[in-house]
């Protein structure tokens, strides 16, 4: 049991990419959707690549949703709706009417020759009001429409403008009242009316929204079909627009077809194996060529985790409105990739997620082409994002090759630019302006995997920062050191194409250590009092290796990122404080290497070499006097070629051609600032 905890400890890192590995697979099959995939690949305007092709079953045509879309239009345009006549409702009122017209016309004011032939004339009111019933809402009359209204359970399809309102009844009781010759009556007749006349008419949402669904429930989704055997396109034959709906006709229902219980664990098989494939050569690929991002499993899980993301909003979108699909911001991740890590492994993350979206999205063939040239625009334009005008420059580039690249194929398929789709031109603006959330997004990812961009490089390259100004005020000699070793640094790294703002942002906190014993450091010593003058060799070099380990808590204790505190920790990689050994070997022969080597590690990228040789130089070159170019080139070839034999350039991926360009440049530099001055006269 103990072997297997201890061999299951020793391959931890291991198991986990193995779960990570297992775990990425299946989520992306999970995100994949449930349906297989159709064997051919077919675009409108071009030729038929393959052999001739048959029906291999009956299948109907399946209309386009354009199609049916606009049979819907039609039908919810001649759609009539129901309004409902409550007989309940006029009744009340003729019986109202009786009661009002007594109180209203009583025997002290009319005869009785007037008093029926007003009665007669209220209920000729009523009934023309009544005879189609009266609408509570004023907008659903008038309109030259017909309507159906349902009374006594029977419906009568009828003019809308055949049913009054309210405000129809003072018109309806002055065309009565002329006809009768009783005009004369009116404004008593209107007093009462309005009192008592009630609309009784109303819109039946329930049957009107029942009647309509029938309707389109009837609208048939195929148009004709294709027998068995028929030949729907030969080889070569242009896929036009009727052999192209029967065409995705049969891809529809092969895909309904083939995803069926009994094929459903084989396809699930074969995306597995597909999606497995895609992944593993990514493990392989930074195996192989980025060794110590493969060795970090947070950087590993990084990587892992967007192309996952990418997958998921992807596949979420496409479950939508597969027409959304270009609004998803793909060209973010090798903008990531490459701000965090390079420019190769970005667009090899690219251009594999693009390779797991293809069996996603629809004309996949086009998204996979503008997918990649746009993530090659993104690898090639985005550089220095520190610099707020370059990511928007970088967007703008981006978001026209998507556009050319549409309107070419648009071209390709149409012949023309005639119905170029808006929207989806409108979706790649869109596209662009989610791109530009990246910033924010790589502030996130900064604080959740502790990851380091150009940003929070500049941001510590600031003097003017709190652990910068507390070097200054305690250690100012060793701080004066550290500016000029950056300015070494950053010279040589451009020159070589290393991360120039890196390698000056690790030489400024190399030495920062060296802040809990400022005077035991010659840069730091204002008197002719050394503090090493009362210490053993051995004691003197302690204090001076410890400013290495000292560096590295104070680092933490300020929470600088790892790839900072890499610079502290490589700065003096495994070699021996040489003054103090030589001092003890004086004493004693027999001396202990470790008691006077520094822990190491060695630099083990171009950017940590570079600090190396330039801390090295700089500090050196402090003892020189009278300092003229020969005894410059000598003195830096001396220093380096020293390092070399020590072999702490063993394990950077630094060459001897990039070596000897970094030590020209610290010859020009040193040259500059120790070039001779004219003497003025007193």
């Amino acid at each position: 049991m103990r072997n297997f905890l201890e061999k299951l400890f020793k391959n931890q890192s291991r198991i986990y990419k193995y779960l990570l590995y297992l775990g990425a697979i299946c989520c992306v099959v999970f995100f994949f959707p449930k349906g297989g995939k159709f064997k051919y690949e077919f675009q409108k305007g071009k030729p038929w690549q393959y052999d001739n092709l048959y029906a291999p079953f009956d299948f109907s045509i399946q209309k386009t949703q354009d199609e049916i879309a606009e049979e819907k239009r039609q039908i919810e345009k001649g759609h009539l709706d129901y309004f409902r006549f409550d007989s309940e409702i006029a009744n009340q009122v003729y019986e109202d009417y009786n009661i009002g017209f007594s109180n209203e016309f009583d025997n002290s004011r009319y005869n009785e020759v007037q008093r029926r032939r007003l009665r007669t004339a209220g209920r000729d009111v009523l009934d023309r009001l009544y005879s189609n019933g009266i609408l509570k809402n004023v907008e659903a009359s008038g309109a030259d429409r017909d309507i159906y209204l349902v009374r006594n359970n029977e419906a009568r399809r009828i003019p809308s403008k055949n049913l009054y309102v309210i405000g129809d009844v003072e018109q309806v009781i002055q065309t009565v009242l002329q006809e009768k010759g009783l005009i004369g009556f009116k404004s008593a007749f209107d007093n009462m009316f309005f009192r008592l006349v009630k609309p009784n008419v109303f819109f039946d949402q329930t049957l009107s929204g029942t009647a309509l669904s029938n309707e389109l429930s009837k609208i048939s989704t195929t148009r004709g079909t294709v027998d068995e055997g028929k030949l729907i396109v030969a080889k070569g034959e242009v896929v036009e627009s009727e052999n192209l709906k029967i065409l995705e006709s049969l891809k529809s229902e092969y895909e309904s077809e083939l995803w069926t219980a009994n094929n459903y664990y084989f396809i699930l098989a074969g995306y597995t194996v597909l999606v497995a494939l895609v992944l593993v050569m990514l493990l392989l690929f930074l195996k192989k060529y980025r060794r110590r991002i493969y060795d970090n499993n947070v950087k590993v899980t990084f990587i892992f985790f967007n192309i996952l993301l990418m997958v998921f909003v992807t596949t979420l979108v496409v479950k939508y409105d597969e027409a959304y699909v270009f609004v998803v911001p793909l060209c973010i991740l090798p903008l990531i990739l490459k701000t965090f890590f390079d420019a190769r492994l970005g667009l090899f993350v690219h251009v594999l997620t693009v390779l797991i979206l293809g069996f996603v999205v629809p004309n996949s063939f086009e998204y996979i082409f503008l997918q990649i040239i746009a993530g090659i625009v993104t690898i090639l334009t985005v550089s220095e994002l520190y610099k707020r005008a370059n990511l928007f420059i970088s967007v703008g580039q981006i978001t026209s090759i998507y556009i050319i690249g549409y309107l070419a194929f648009h071209i390709i398929h149409e012949g023309n630019l005639d119905n170029i789709m808006w929207f989806t031109l409108g979706l790649f603006l869109l596209n662009g302006m989610i791109t530009l959330f990246a910033q924010p997004l790589i502030y996130i990812y900064e604080k959740i995997f502790g990851l380091v961009s150009d940003v929070s490089l500049l941001e510590l390259s600031d003097t003017n920062s709190k652990l910068l100004k507390e070097l200054s005020n305690k250690a100012p000699g060793t701080f004066h050191h550290s500016l000029q070793v950056a300015n070494l640094a950053e010279a040589a790294a451009n020159e070589i194409g290393a991360n120039a703002m890196l390698v000056r942002v690790g030489a400024m906190y190399h030495d920062i250590g060296k802040m809990n014993n400022p005077t035991y450091f010659t840069e730091n010593q204002i008197t002719n009092v050394n503090p090493h003058d009362e210490l053993s060799p051995k004691d003197s070099a302690k204090i001076i290796v410890n400013h290495v380990i000292e560096g590295i808590e104070i680092a933490r204790k300020n929470k600088l990122p790892d790839r900072i505190i890499d610079f502290i920790r490589s700065h003096h990689g495994t070699t021996t404080v040489y003054y103090f050994l030589k001092r003890q070997q004086e004493i004693d022969e027999n001396v202990d290497m470790k008691d006077f080597s520094y822990p190491g590690p060695l630099p083990f990228s171009k950017e940590t070499a570079i600090l190396m040789m330039a801390d090295s130089v700089e500090a050196a070159s402090k003892s020189l006097k009278n300092p003229t170019f020969s005894i410059i080139d000598e003195f830096v070839d001396k220093i380096v070629a020293g390092q070399m034999s020590a072999n702490q350039f063993l394990n950077a991926n630094i060459t001897f051609k990039e070596i000897e360009t970094i030590k020209k440049i610290f010859k020009q530099k040193l040259t500059n600032i120790y070039h001779l001055r004219v003497e003025y006269p007193e």
